[in-house]
């Protein structure tokens, strides 16, 4: 089979992530797969892998830019020359220019929803969906029906995957190793990897350390990650007087080497689609707290293999990063337990099998 995914950019992040698990995941099953985004600085992660990357000029955040029409013809003309058998789209952009290439082409297409969007205008009236949806949530999927009434036979629902064994940590001494190599103490890590949004929370974890401080003063926190919000989370860190604990690390092209330096991994997001940093630190063994919100409680069940704590609460959050530190047996039991959740329920495997059985059921139909 060969594939095109259509990206806005390969820029670090979610998507990205998710387009690299699954691209891999069919790679390694002899189908040929492209990538057409902007590019971006993932961009050579994927030809490591052998993955075709071809440049488009589709980095746009308004759907009715002339850049998607002249992506679309672009997407037509690769689909052509190189006998694409399905277009897959990743964001509202990509899916208007995949449906337009679709349209010209004839080449079935398929888009995911990663998380929750506006009910716009366009959005109700001109979806570009694709002959199937792909929601990486049980909430998401509840989002499609409920606010874009999508039907049900046309989601298919499928969890976001990883490479699980890549995150485990090989022994003791490599999270002693990566503490040092960005040059953090002996002291316990708290940390977060994710976009430096106002949705993800990062405000209520600064202001929770504030009091985690008060305990452990010697604590450190670790926030890696670019976005429009880090001019102000360094401000509120010296605001709060806390900055000497605060390490704010920029984006970078192994979340490794960030996630074995941390001891607790946070994530308080208001909202969240799945949460794929928060799926790379459980399987990377590290004691997770998550916001009760979206898709984290998909892959938290409270006190079994992670926290729970309500979104927006700097307080629960305190006193959940405190207990933990507190009590080095459970850390130990809700880090085990959250590595073997990942490993047996959100793995590279299942995902690409899913996805593999959708395109399959869209190929038929168009026969």
């Amino acid at each position: 089979m060969n594939i095109l995914f259509l990206a806005n950019h390969l820029d670090i992040g979610g998507i990205t992530s998710y387009l690299l698990t699954l691209a891999t995941g069919f790679k390694k099953r002899g189908h040929r797969v492209f990538i057409a985004s902007s590019g971006g600085e993932a961009g050579e992660r994927f030809e490591r892998e052998g993955i075709i990357t071809i440049s488009i000029p589709i980095r746009t955040k308004s759907e009715i830019s002339p850049k998607v029409l002249v992506s679309a013809f672009l997407v037509c003309a690769l689909v052509k020359k190189e006998s694409i058998d399905i277009i897959h789209c990743n964001t509202r952009v990509t899916q208007v220019a995949g449906s337009i290439a679709s349209r010209y082409s004839g080449v079935a297409y398929v888009s995911t929803f990663h998380g929750f969007f506006k009910q716009k205008f366009s959005r109700m009236y001109s979806p570009c969906l694709g002959a199937r949806v792909i929601a990486i949530s049980e909430p998401v999927k509840d989002h499609l029906m409920h606010d874009f009434k999508v039907e049900e036979k046309k989601i298919a629902l499928i969890h976001n995957g990883i490479d699980a064994e890549k995150f485990k940590i090989p022994d003791c001494a490599s999270r002693d190793e990566a503490k040092k190599s960005l040059g953090l103490g002996e002291a316990p890590v708290v940390g977060i990897v994710a976009r430096l949004s106002e949705v993800k929370g990062h405000k209520y974890l600064i202001q929770a350390m504030k009091e985690v401080l008060l305990c452990f003063p010697q604590a450190q926190l670790v926030i890696a990650g670019e976005g429009k919000e880090k001019e102000a989370l360094v401000g509120l860190t010296q605001g709060l007087g806390i900055a000497p604990n605060v390490l704010f690390i920029p984006n970078i092209d192994d979340t490794r080497q960030v996630l074995w330096a941390l001891d607790i991994f946070v994530m308080p997001s208001l909202a969240e689609g799945l949460g794929l940093g928060l799926m790379e630190a459980m399987a990377a063994g590290i004691a997770s707290i998550g916001s009760e919100v979206g898709g984290i409680i998909s892959l938290i069940r409270n006190n079994e293999n992670g926290l729970l704590t309500a979104p927006g609460d700097a307080q629960g959050l305190a006193l959940a990063i405190a207990g933990l530190l507190r009590d080095a047996a459970l850390r130990q039991r809700l880090a085990k337990n959250g590595q073997e959740s990942i490993l047996e329920n959100f793995s590279q495997g299942k995902m690409v099998d899913a996805t593999e059985r959708v395109y399959a059921q869209c190929l038929q139909e168009k026969k």
